[in-house]
Order: structure tokens, then C-alpha cells, then sequence
């Protein structure tokens, strides 16, 4: 399977560009440890699955309440550097959210805001692609939640796992699916696990969805990529 065309960001260059710009100093720490250049093979890339679970799916107006990451590389993931944070939202918890993904309020009650753990958020993240399932939640969301806190987003590349599997699935379609325009197959995380024959696990756990998602895209890349396809092929 050819990989996607990489959309036009030099993220190496970018990183040293809002190293200079940013006010914040745990932003500017995050962008002055860099990132990958484009070129960099795939089985070199230090890799972190990030997953957050919120208070609804609208990032302008819902917010952050779980944060779960596990770093890994296309080898091995790295369970016993899991981080998982609750924190506490600027919004109400709805009932809705609440079944998903069983946070209560008591839960949140004593819960440190975002900007308490940003720190060592960020650190985990620094130097580091970030790989998540559907990147308008983690990538949006904190975005728009430090926006609110400090006054300044902030910008990283991520591997979207949903986006690929969509990307294999239209290349993988049949001529007759084309052209009866077929809807693709279900690209939900577990559903996207179930195809490469990857365990059932109980989801809407930040931490247990960020392992998740790190195990679907090692499946990916075993199945469709080399190991040394550039990185700059993946993330957007």
C-alpha cells in the first residue's frame, strides 16, 4: 500500500519557529526539545498514543477530564511509562459523558486543573509524535483548553490512526464498491482493533484507549508500510 501524500508542514522547522514565538515557558520547553524531521524512517520515531476523555465532543464549548499516554515505538510499547491524569473541566460533567466514560463528579471534585499537570504533560510529550485515534479530540481539545487557561494554544504533529485506517480502506475497496459508492466499514477503535485480529479491551479508559491505539498502529505499519517509510508519509 503507497502511503498518503504528507500534508506541507516542515514540523522540524515549525517546532524552532514557535520556540521563539511562544510566551509560556512550559510551551516554549516543549518546542525547544524539537521534533523528528520529516525524512526520519518510521523505526527510528519515538512515538506517544495520547487519549483524552471529555465532557462532550465540542471542543469550544466541552473540555478535558481524563488524559491517558503510553510512549512506544514501532517495536515495543512501553507500559511502565503509562501517565494517567483526571482533571478538573471548566465545564459541568453531563450525564451523557458521565456513562461513557465513568468519571463522576466526585471524581473531579479534588482533581488538579489542566495547568497543574501541564508540566509534566508536556515533558511526556517533548521530543515525540504523537499518535491518537481521531485527532480533532486531543489535538482540539487542548488546544482550545489552554487557550482558555493561559491565552496560547499549541501545535504538534500527530499519526491519526482513524485517518489512516480510512485511507487503507478506500484503497482496498473493490471496483463494484466504488462505483456503488459503498460506505466504508466502521473506522471506531475497536472496530479498526478487530481487523487486525488485536484483543477486546474495555475502552473509554484514557489510559487503556492510548495502549489501544499504540496496538492498532503498530498492526498498520506491520501489515501495509515498511518499517523505514518516512514519517513525514503519516502525520499531519
Amino acid at each position: 500500500m503507497k502511503p498518503r501524500e504528507s500534508k506541507p508542514i516542515d514540523w522540524e522547522r515549525y517546532f524552532k519557529q514557535l520556540r521563539q514565538s511562544s510566551r509560556h515557558e512550559h510551551l516554549q520547553t516543549y518546542y525547544s526539545q524539537g521534533m523528528v524531521s520529516g525524512d526520519t524512517p518510521m523505526d527510528t520515531v519515538p512515538l506517544v498514543a495520547l487519549d483524552f476523555e471529555t465532557t462532550g465532543l465540542n471542543s469550544k464549548q466541552d473540555d478535558i477530564v481524563s488524559i491517558g499516554l503510553v510512549p512506544f515505538s514501532i517495536q515495543r510499547i512501553r507500559c511502565s511509562q503509562t501517565k494517567h491524569w483526571i482533571v478538573k473541566p471548566n465545564c459541568p460533567l453531563e450525564e451523557k459523558s458521565v456513562v461513557i466514560h465513568q468519571i463522576t463528579h466526585s471524581d473531579i471534585v479534588n482533581a488538579p486543573d489542566l495547568t497543574q499537570v501541564l508540566r509534566e504533560l508536556l515533558h511526556a510529550l517533548a521530543g515525540k509524535v504523537v499518535v491518537v485515534h481521531y485527532r480533532h479530540i486531543e489535538r482540539d481539545f487542548l488546544t482550545s483548553a489552554l487557550m482558555q487557561r493561559i491565552g496560547e494554544g499549541i501545535h504538534f504533529p500527530v499519526i491519526d490512526t482513524m485517518a489512516l485506517e480510512q485511507h487503507l480502506l478506500r484503497g482496498n475497496r473493490s471496483l463494484v464498491a466504488k462505483l456503488l459508492n459503498q460506505a466504508l466499514p466502521s473506522v471506531r477503535l475497536p472496530d479498526c482493533r478487530q481487523r487486525y485480529g488485536l484483543p477486546t479491551y474495555q475502552l473509554h479508559h484514557a489510559t487503556i484507549d492510548a495502549i489501544a491505539t499504540a496496538e492498532l498502529l503498530q498492526a498498520q505499519l506491520a501489515h501495509h508500510f515498511s518499517p523505514d517509510v518516512p514519517v513525514s508519509q503519516l502525520w499531519c
